[in-house]
């Protein structure tokens, strides 16, 4: 079977758990992952079956959405409520000064990777590094944050909740920390619930419990979506029939012979192709005035002639 399953991951779940888990209810073991959950962490996690498993590499930049509950007054070594309260604080804030520093983490910024994090330095993992006590320098990096906002906060308890859109590679757990310490007080992140990944959104997300129900019933196979739905942010071409052998089989296509042949698209624009019938082929790529294959999520096949393509 190929295609992608959205799991809604649960807690206690690494994403190579929840792998083995699906392997196990598909009966098959070409199955991956796309953006991985701490276990902690629960929410979308969308998991690529069969052929789907070529798309990993070629997944859209596309923000990934979160709802992130959190405690002030402290931080752990982690930076969530798994690790050991390092560091404690009797500052209070207001929901009005969080409010006043959230602008400062909106658009482009510049954060420092976690120690418990799976960013490599000098060859070695930093998490391996932390477990032995081992802090190490970090560079910044640019991530960005389209939107952010405080959803709640309770001045008592200071304690809140607030939903992040961002780009790939943004630590949410880093992110409160930094929060935090703009306010002038400590923070940990307490929960962390991931509502949309690769385009996908927890509407679309199967729990683990009704996926195990699913198969049961031998119907989870229908929960599977096409893969060409990890490429809705791209342009759309159809081709014809003896164009789609002959790119199916590895051979460049002419754009101007194709459902795109009126519109003019910068080198480099990545479509996704589609025989007469609405199958999918796979990703194509403009390079030098020729629609060339990117990756194929279908089988070669030949029907004799070709076309000039």
């Amino acid at each position: 079977m190929t295609g992608v399953f959205i799991l809604d991951k649960p807690e206690g779940f690494t994403s190579f758990d929840a792998v083995a888990v699906a392997r196990r209810l598909f009966g098959q073991k070409k199955i991956g992952h796309t953006g991985t959950l701490d276990p902690m962490a629960t929410g979308v996690l969308p998991l690529l079956l069969g052929r789907a498993t070529r798309a990993e590499s070629l997944l859209p930049d596309t923000d990934k959405e979160y709802r992130a509950a959190f405690a002030l007054g402290r931080a752990t070594d982690t930076g969530d409520r798994t690790g050991a309260v390092v560091c404690t604080t009797d500052v209070r804030v207001t929901a009005e000064a969080l409010h006043g520093v959230l602008p400062r983490f909106r658009g482009e910024i510049r954060q420092v990777p976690p120690m418990y994090s799976a960013v490599q330095k000098d060859g070695r993992r930093l998490y391996e590094l932390a477990r032995q006590g081992i802090v190490v320098e970090r560079e910044a990096r640019r991530v960005s944050v389209s939107m952010l906002e405080l959803l709640s906060f309770d001045e008592e308890t200071q304690t809140g909740e607030l939903f992040a859109a961002c780009s790939k590679g943004t630590y949410i757990r880093t992110l409160i920390e930094d929060i935090a310490a703009a306010a002038g007080t400590l923070g940990t992140m307490t929960a962390l619930r991931r509502t949309r990944a690769c385009g996908f959104s927890l509407a679309d997300a199967v729990p683990l419990d009704e996926a195990r129900r699913l198969a049961e019933e031998g119907t989870l196979g229908e929960r599977v979506r096409p893969v060409e739905g990890l490429f809705s942010v791209c342009r759309d071409v159809i081709v014809s029939g003896a164009q789609a052998v002959r790119f199916q089989n590895g051979g460049a296509l002419d754009p101007a012979r194709t459902s795109v042949r009126d519109r003019h698209f910068a080198d480099g624009t990545r479509l996704r192709v589609f025989a007469p019938g609405g199958e999918f082929l796979g990703l194509g790529e403009l390079r030098q005035g020729e629609l060339c294959v990117l990756r194929l999520f279908c089988e070669p096949r030949s029907n004799g002639k070709e076309e000039k393509a």
